[in-house]
């Protein structure tokens, strides 16, 4: 069984997630940790791995598009604990719409390059006819 450490520097920290010491430095400036960050001795960062879990979270929000301001809200939001579900719920589903509604378009484009891809592939095995006479503008 592999033991998973209590106390995590922050390089340990940046491994496991990805991100830079400088991002993580950011995430906390910017108050997106549920927990403030405690201090070891000498004064070094100690996260743990609800740290670790917190962040895997927005980080998969900012992948998908969630503006700072409102992961900062959801923080603050989870950090208040219970009796805000309905807020939390209404930011999910604010954000599941811009999301569902960026799909879309990213669907209609991958529409498109498919198409294009089929036109140059036409073209390649016919020996590569100009694109104008075949298809119009490339």
């Amino acid at each position: 069984m592999v033991e998973v450490p209590t106390h995590l520097s922050i390089g340990q920290v940046a491994e496991r997630t990805g991100l830079s010491v400088h991002a993580l430095r950011f995430y906390e400036q910017e108050g997106l940790f549920v927990n403030a960050v405690r201090r070891g001795s000498g004064g070094r960062r100690v996260y743990d791995q609800d740290d670790v879990d917190w962040l895997t979270v927005c980080i998969i929000l900012r992948a998908s598009g969630m503006p700072l301001n409102v992961l900062r809200r959801y923080t603050d939001l989870v950090r208040d604990g219970a009796g805000n579900a309905e807020e939390r719920l209404a930011l999910m589903r604010e954000h599941q719409e811009r999301v569902t509604a960026q799909i879309g378009r990213l669907t209609e484009s991958l529409d498109l390059i498919r198409f294009k891809v089929g036109v140059y592939e036409d073209l390649v095995d016919q020996g590569d006819a100009t694109v104008e006479q075949c298809h119009g503008p490339a």
